[in-house]
């Protein structure tokens, strides 16, 4: 059975500092100005999953406890766009923030807290100390039991202050759009005007009458920010119909119009189903919600929507952690039970795949790819084995980071925008429908940059778009440089043909001709609002500003061992899950490897000596945290009740190590600390 490490003494909360504050109607926060409430502190970057997640799961704690917590968002950001102050202030708004952020751009909050990844959760009480500090996502109901803890002592010690916080809402944007995700090309006769007759009969149904909107075709946009779709003329500014109430939420049947009744809850990618599986499933249009966490269906001819895969219940918190063995191996393949059973989590992109004969997911939230069919329902793992990061090969030991963008090729292969470590990755897929998974550009998880020429130094920021240009080469959103960008595998050459757009975050070839007699790309521009023609040009641009790393702090560690102690402590409520042995588990690599002379692998246990060789000077320590905790009170004879809620806790950590003589002997890291 592993131990966990506590500290016991009070450790008195340091000084919010950063460049501003959002949120707060101007003004300036301090934790003097906060005294007397619960403050929880929410360290995220916004291009980050785990982070979003967590923004979701603190919603209900922040609305039920509006009265006694403030949530301080600390942003501190992982990419070089991430600083800029812009671009943050529209994450607030995109992702419908209600409590204050700190701008952190030096990372000094940051490094004053010793938070080591994103998201970390640091719980202040009401007099001013520390008294938690949780890693990763999923801590909600171990903060549920712990903030009214919090709120019963500090009542009685008077030290509790009631009353509202100081959150004051932006101005909200205005117009069509709001921060949309992806687009469709629905050809003439697919789109939900083809189903309308009319009123004189000139117009037989299913066809759109020559010269409307409608008969060049149509285009289908995520309005990801009004939780809706739009469907446009290809002038991008004639609406033909919306599908969703625009309201944020989850809920089946109509959804066309002015009197829709579905709910959708940031929807990201969409795909067009071939016309023969359309009519077999019953609906036209499949639909990545990120948010609830489930596929949904759009039936274009009498706008119903339905849900087609998925729980509602986001992945990590049912079925657990990357579940790998020694060797890193995971599970690929059919995923029992009803479809709707099935957690999944934040689909961000789908394409159809002729090869797989069924639709492929971005799992985002799990950096996996999956595929859904639509005429049996059933649920696939294709390739990733769950781990966050960048290696290749067999599907089940692959390693994606939150793969965001999805493009087929014309021999059947998945182009995948790998946004997390900025890369362009591959899905390889073989007449029988075995899936090899390579890369085109990237680096790694704290690699990034806007460098074009050969792929193999090519640099890209957090693309999450994809698609493939006529001549074979593929185009990429790279959202964080404002641009796109083209890689050419017979040339093995990445280039530039746009760029001074704000977050484009999907492109798509457009064939019909409707702004010239050039093939144009489709760009939406998701921090202008707006989807627009790009034309490709002749010759591409040759850019070059260079390769970049995160910054972040490194840690001084003596070379030789080092005693590595991840704390937990189960929330009250919950015990350990020890029945089939020791519930906790530590998976440690380094780059280079070569810096790890022992202690790597897998194996069970919060603690671990690592052996450090003194002939590297600075690396990166990669370690996997996981514990497993069940609710209810013990039975007399000590055991977990049966049938009680289990709860799985999970972070990736990467620490920049720097070695040195006089360094730490120990590294200490917090899944679920408590002071």
């Amino acid at each position: 059975m592993s131990e966990t490490v506590r500290t016991h003494a009070r450790v008195r909360a340091s000084e919010l500092v950063g460049r501003n504050w959002l949120n707060t109607g101007g003004k300036s926060l301090d934790l003097e100005a906060l005294r007397g409430k619960i403050v929880l502190l929410d360290f995220w970057t916004f291009c980050c999953i785990n982070c979003l997640h967590v923004l979701d799961e603190l919603r209900p704690l922040e609305e039920q406890y509006s009265d006694v917590l403030v949530t301080v968002g600390v942003h501190s950001p992982k990419f070089e766009h991430e600083a800029d102050p812009v671009a943050l202030a529209a994450a607030v708004e995109r992702y419908e923030i209600h409590h204050p952020v700190l701008d952190d751009p030096e990372l000094e909050t940051w490094k004053a807290y010793t938070a080591r990844a994103w998201p970390t959760l640091v719980v202040i009480d009401p007099e001013g100390y520390i008294v938690a500090h949780l890693s990763g996502e999923g801590h909600a109901d171990g903060l549920a039991v712990l903030i009214p803890e919090l709120i019963a002592q500090h009542e009685a010690k008077g030290t509790l202050h009631r009353g509202s916080g100081p959150y004051v809402a932006p101005e909200p944007t205005s117009g069509t759009l709001r921060f949309p995700g992806k687009a469709l090309f629905l050809p003439p006769g697919r789109g939900s005007t083809a189903s309308e007759g009319t009123s004189d009969g000139g117009t037989a149904a299913g066809a759109a009458a020559a010269g409307s909107p409608a008969s060049k075709g149509s285009w289908l946009v995520t309005d990801t920010g009004h939780h809706r779709l739009v469907e446009l003329a290809t002038d991008f500014h004639t609406v033909l119909g919306t599908f969703g109430s625009g309201s944020r939420g989850y809920s089946d049947g109509p959804a066309a119009g002015d009197t829709a009744a579905a709910r959708f809850n940031e929807p990201q990618g969409l795909v067009l189903l071939p016309e023969d599986v359309a009519a077999k499933a019953g609906y036209d249009v499949v639909i990545a919600d990120s948010v609830n966490h489930r596929l949904r269906g759009l039936s274009l001819a009498d706008g119903k929507a339905s849900t087609l895969a998925g729980s509602g219940v986001q992945r990590l918190l049912e079925a657990g952690p990357a579940r790998v063995d020694e060797d890193a191996a995971g599970f690929t393949g059919e995923l029992g039970g009803h479809p709707l059973d099935v957690a999944l989590s934040s689909p961000w992109d789908v394409v159809w795949s002729r090869k797989l004969n069924a639709v492929v997911i971005a799992m985002a939230g799990t950096h996996q790819i999956f595929s859904f069919d639509p005429i049996t329902g059933s649920v696939a793992i294709v390739a990733g084995n769950g781990l966050e990061g960048l290696l290749d090969g067999a599907p089940h030991e692959a390693w994606f980071a939150q793969p965001s963008g999805l493009a087929e090729d014309a021999d059947g292969n998945i182009w995948v925008a790998d946004s997390e470590t900025s890369a362009l990755r591959k899905l390889v897929i073989d007449d029988d429908g075995s899936v090899t998974v390579e890369s085109a550009i990237g680096k790694g998880l704290f690699d990034f940059g806007f460098r074009d020429g050969p792929a193999a130094e090519a640099r890209l920021q957090h693309p999450l778009g994809v698609t493939v240009l006529p001549d074979g080469s593929v185009a990429i959103a790279d959202t964080y440089n404002g641009a796109v960008r083209r890689y050419d595998p017979a040339s093995g050459t990445v280039s530039t043909l746009a760029r001074g757009l704000l977050e484009p975050s999907d492109v798509i070839v457009d064939h019909t001709h409707s702004a010239g007699s050039e093939p144009l790309l489709v760009v939406v521009e998701a921090n202008k609002h707006q989807v627009v023609f790009v034309p490709i040009p002749k010759e591409a641009q040759q850019v070059d500003e260079g390769a970049v790393q995160t910054h972040r702090p490194k840690s001084p560690v003596a070379p030789g061992p080092v005693e590595l102690a991840v704390r937990f402590t189960a929330p009250t409520g919950q015990k350990l899950d020890d029945r089939w042995g020791d519930p906790t588990q530590l998976k440690i690599s380094s780059t280079p490897p070569e810096l790890l002379v022992s202690g790597g692998g897998t194996s069970v246990g919060l603690l671990r000596t690592l052996e450090l060789s003194p002939e590297v000077a600075e690396g990166v320590l990669h370690i996997t945290a996981r514990a497993a905790a069940c609710d209810g009170p013990e039975t007399e004879d000590g055991e977990i009740p049966d049938h009680a809620a289990c709860h799985l806790y999970q972070q990736d950590w990467g620490i920049p190590v720097v070695l040195q003589r006089d360094g730490d002997r120990e590294l200490v890291l917090d899944l679920r600390g408590m002071d």
